[in-house]
């Protein structure tokens, strides 16, 4: 895992290395003081030589001064090599993501995959910037020290025989208990910002059956799931502290009984014994740093392992075909679907259908019988699981993903809308589309009606989410967004159900005189939509039950007659 996260740092390598051959020449500086120091207790104070103390003292200054400058420059490239790193690994995931069907998407929950995009990447990211100082510092700091005080005092040294390995037993115990509640705890908090963005989402509905409080409730549980495990997190970390503080102070008083031995024996001096104290504390230190970055490794680790699970999703459609999209000719062959491969049935079950080049088709069906399901596996939204869907004869499977998706317009049963203009929006149909594109596309979908009465026209700020415009107004705005493609097949999913049936009769007359030659398929409630298509399906707990023209299905169908019938009476009455 960490040699496939190294990779990301491949523009910010020098940057990694500057940094810790940094932390390397600093921490040999500091470790020289100590001896200086000694020196001038043994040497410079005993001879009271003023003139050594004084040349001593002025090379401790400007040790220090250089660590200072070296911790500065450390700082700096430290910086910009965690920042790029967590910005080159960001990239890369929503890239990832970018790639993912709908059934790749259904494996993480939307909260979850925001959680490892930003949280996720913000923990590896902090564990280079802060972390790449200790990391480095801690064993050349320990290497150095313990060198030192093996050429001050062998026999003191055995100390650390006994100490080190108690500090490693105790740090092995915190960590294993530590790295399945980091995990627990990212998982937590997938489902504290689960609760926090389907609030937010639905703050419309929620406020309108004055559920706020309930809402509260949902969130103060999961807030409080998230606390805890965080609490039993930090409370097996910070035993980190006093278990190093138990193992220093019982070193230090070990040293200072054997050491004042020596001293008493003559076998010792006073100097050397302050210098092995400062090497000592150095070691502990040291070992201290190096404790804390293993704590911070297994969070990391726990992160990565998260990030890699998104990386390491195989996209479920892939496509690389040069086949293009000529006619807009859609067949259907023995089509079955489901979800998950795992579920016991199918969505969708030997579908057998022929749409013809320019043809208009209506898909009818009561609530469930997977009308949009059978439109989604066109653009291949969604894979069949058996059969076949081919356009101009061929499999959707042999044409590139992208090249597919471009040449067939969807308006989807849920309208979305970006922050930004309505000029923005439109664009997203055709970037390099002029006025007389944009005023052609918004004339067909009835959306020039309300955006001229606008002051500032297409310029108009929509707000997050379309907010600034109505539930009408942003259909005829994504259908306006659809024909800017000039798709070869248009597809409507339900997406005139909240404009009114005058405004819909003008779109539809449009759509037949602007684009005879594009394949359309409407999905609607209302047969009035469709009651002048070339065909009409019928579709029931995703079978089709019927195909045929309006007046056919009339005499044939009970089903589509009697909701013919119930819908005129509603019109009349």
């Amino acid at each position: 895992m960490l040699k496939r996260l190294y990779g990301y740092f491949a523009k910010y390598k020098k940057h990694l290395i500057i940094s810790a051959l940094c932390v390397v020449m600093e921490s040999t500086l500091e470790m020289i003081i100590p001896l200086i120091m000694a020196q001038i207790i043994d040497v410079g104070i005993a001879n009271r030589d003023k003139n050594y103390i004084l040349f001593q003292s002025a090379i401790m200054v400007a040790c220090a001064l250089a660590s200072l400058g070296l911790g500065l420059l450390y700082a700096r490239y430290a910086a910009k090599a965690g920042q790029g790193f967590g910005a080159e690994l960001r990239k890369a995931e929503y890239r990832k993501v970018q790639s993912f069907s709908f059934a790749n998407m259904d494996h993480f929950s939307t909260p979850s995959l925001i959680t490892r995009l930003t949280g996720d990447v913000t923990v590896l990211q902090n564990a280079v910037a802060n972390g790449l100082r200790p990391a480095v510092r801690g064993p050349v700091m320990m290497v150095i020290a313990v060198f030192m005080t093996l050429a001050l005092s062998p026999k003191l040294t055995m100390v650390f025989a006994v100490a080190m390995p108690v500090l490693a037993v105790l740090l092995l115990l915190i960590l294993r208990r530590l790295g399945p509640i980091y995990g627990k705890m990212q998982r937590m908090l997938d489902q504290l910002n689960s609760v926090v963005q389907e609030n937010l989402t639905a703050i419309r509905t929620v406020k309108s059956y004055v559920r706020g409080g309930d809402e509260c409730e949902k969130f103060g549980a999961a807030n409080e799931n998230f606390c805890e495990t965080s609490q039993k997190a930090f409370h097996y970390a910070q035993l980190n502290l006093p278990c190093f503080q138990f193992v220093m102070y019982g070193t230090i008083i070990a040293i200072l009984w054997f050491g004042g031995n020596f001293i008493r024996e003559g076998s010792m001096k006073v100097g050397q014994l302050t210098g092995f104290l400062s090497y000592v504390l150095q070691i502990l230190n040291s070992l201290m740093m190096i404790s804390n970055v293993f704590l911070m490794v297994s969070r990391s680790m726990t992160s990565g392992q998260r990030i890699l699970e998104v990386m390491d999703e195989k996209p479920e459609i892939q496509g690389s075909g040069d086949a293009r999209v000529e006619r807009g000719e859609v067949s259907f062959e023995h089509v079955y679907f489901k979800y998950k491969q795992t579920a016991k049935e199918f969505v969708l079950s030997d579908i057998n259908l022929f749409i013809g080049a320019g043809q208009t088709i209506g898909v009818i069906g009561s609530t469930g019988s997977a009308k949009s399901s059978l439109v989604q596996l066109i653009p291949r939204l969604y894979d069949v699981s058996a059969g076949s869907v081919r356009i101009d004869g061929r499999d959707v499977k042999e044409y590139d993903v992208a090249y597919l998706r471009d040449a067939i317009g969807m308006v989807l049963q849920k309208n979305t809308l970006f922050s930004g203009t309505i000029r923005e929006n439109l664009k997203w149909g055709d970037e390099g589309a002029t006025e007389e594109e944009l005023d052609w596309a918004c004339r067909i979908a009835c959306a020039d009606e309300f955006i001229k009465r606008l002051p500032d026209g297409y310029e108009t700020d929509l707000g997050q989410g379309g907010v600034n415009v109505s539930g009408g107004q942003k259909q005829r705005l994504c259908i306006a967004r659809a024909l800017l493609k000039r798709p070869r097949i248009l597809i409507f999913d339900d997406s005139m159900s909240a404009v009114d049936t005058a405004t819909e009769a003008r779109i539809r007359e449009r759509l037949s005189r602007e684009l005879k030659d594009t394949t359309k398929i409407i999905i609607t409630q209302r047969i009035t939509s469709i009651e002048n298509a070339d065909l009409i399906v019928v579709l029931r707990e995703g079978r089709i039950e019927a195909a045929g023209r309006h007046e056919e299905l009339i005499g044939t169908n009970p089903m589509y007659r009697d909701l013919f019938e119930f819908q005129l009476k509603g019109a009349i009455a």
